[in-house]
């Protein structure tokens, strides 16, 4: 991958025809350490929200070595990328074939369910294996997070004392449980309700548990978005961990994605033409953008203009726009709005922030299009949950009175309470 100081430097070296999209492997440095430090317990990256190598081999040189994945691809990408490192499988429903193929060519031993059938497949596909780490999967009530989760997966709780009584049964391993609040938790009191909640399951199954993976869901920053600081959420699962019914030596594990990669990635986008407040790109929700069609989050967006050494980005008077993308679908739309300077053009410029999380992943080639070049840079991005010095997210005025304090936000508060617990 070439190099660059900012995106605009590629700008100014060419004229690229086909998106470009922008690796920052400092900003997942940084996010990398600082759960590292903050979090009580085990760092567990979800694959799915990142699969790209370079975040892989930049999470494991930066100390995180644990993933979850959810998948034989995603096993074999963090064996080729992180050699050596943790894998929980943490998928609540899979093939007996790719559960025998993770325990007995990877070596991975823990593995999430949610139903005595599922439970059992994975006992038969390992062959009664003893050594197992098994995580039950609840189904939690949760409010404040973007995406809700607790439709598809998690055993109700009042089955669950069943369930981690035969789960506990099963495996002279480790026993644990495992909840999600939901994608893009916008409430950290959300992780206390929910542990509340294992914790009466736990108690109401008179078992022990070892583990208590409370998942993922912290949050990113987005226009119109902007959670709370991220050590209140830390502070939060402490909390809610310190009430819990468990043991002295019972680890606590999260499973951060889009806290640990949203800020690390954006998307170069060529203006092909304008209709009115639509802009037609080169990009679109087939590719790097589901997001912005499909739940019409309106990420941060720069403007850059020109050829060479004349390119600059273009400021002034702004407006909003919104966004279609390349292909011949209907769908392939982004309502934003977009806040853009009113002058866009033809041949212009668009650079699309805070996509490193799901954008890459859920990218086509539908139509033919969606092919990506990828260009590493070392400038902040657009907003930051870790007090990296990004720009405002420019909303004008009127439309951010919900938005404070998007730019340059504090550094992290210092650290979250020690929990009573080893790690």
């Amino acid at each position: 991958m070439h190099t660059y100081q900012k995106p605009l430097d590629l700008v100014r070296e060419r004229s690229p025809e086909r998106p470009v999209a922008f690796a920052r492997p400092d900003a997942v440095a940084v996010a990398a350490r600082w759960f590292q430090d903050k979090f009580e317990g085990d760092v567990f990256y979800a694959v799915k929200a990142n699969p790209s190598p370079w975040v892989i081999e930049t999470l494991a040189k930066n100390g995180v070595m644990a993933f979850d994945v959810a998948s034989i691809p995603e096993i074999e990408l963090v064996a080729a990328h992180a050699p050596g490192a943790r894998m929980a499988f943490m998928h609540p429903v899979k093939s007996r074939k790719a559960i025998a193929q993770a325990y007995f060519d990877f070596g991975v031993k823990t593995f999430a369910l949610d139903t005595h059938e599922e439970l059992q497949k994975i006992l038969e596909a390992t062959k009664g294996a003893r050594d197992l780490t098994l995580m039950v999967r609840l189904a939690v009530v949760a409010e404040g997070a973007s995406y809700s989760l607790s439709g598809k997966f998690g055993v109700d709780l009042h089955e669950a004392p069943a369930l981690l009584l035969a789960a506990r049964a099963a495996t002279e391993g480790k026993m644990g449980v495992s909840f999600h609040v939901g994608s893009q938790c916008m409430r950290p009191t959300a992780y206390q309700a929910a542990m509340a909640q294992a914790s009466r399951a736990i108690v109401r199954a008179g078992v022990m548990v070892d583990i208590v993976d409370v998942g993922g869901g912290f949050p990113s920053i987005y226009p119109g978005m902007v959670p709370p600081d991220m050590v209140d959420y830390v502070d939060s699962i402490q909390r809610g961990f310190a009430d819990m019914m468990v043991h002295e030596e019972t680890e606590l594990w999260c499973e951060p994605g889009r806290a640990l990669v949203a800020e690390a990635s954006s998307i170069l986008t060529k203006v092909e033409l304008r209709k009115g407040e639509a802009l037609y790109l080169n990009d679109g929700s087939y590719g790097s953008l589901f997001d912005a069609a499909h739940v019409k989050w309106p990420f941060p967006v720069k403007l850059y203009r020109g050829e060479g050494d004349a390119a600059h980005e273009v400021e002034g008077p702004l407006k909003p726009f919104r966004f279609y993308g390349p292909t011949c679908d209907s769908l392939d739309h982004m309502p934003g709005p977009f806040w853009l300077p009113e002058d866009i053009r033809e041949g212009d410029y668009v650079e699309i922030g805070m996509l490193g999380a799901y954008g890459v992943a859920m990218n086509t080639r539908f139509n033919g299009f969606g092919d990506a070049e990828t260009a590493v840079v070392h400038d902040a991005p657009m907003a930051s949950m870790f007090g990296l010095a990004g720009r405002t997210i420019r909303v004008p005025r009127e439309s951010q009175e919900d938005e404070r304090k998007v730019v340059r936000l504090s550094r992290p508060k210092g650290r979250a309470g020690k929990s009573r617990r080893k790690r």
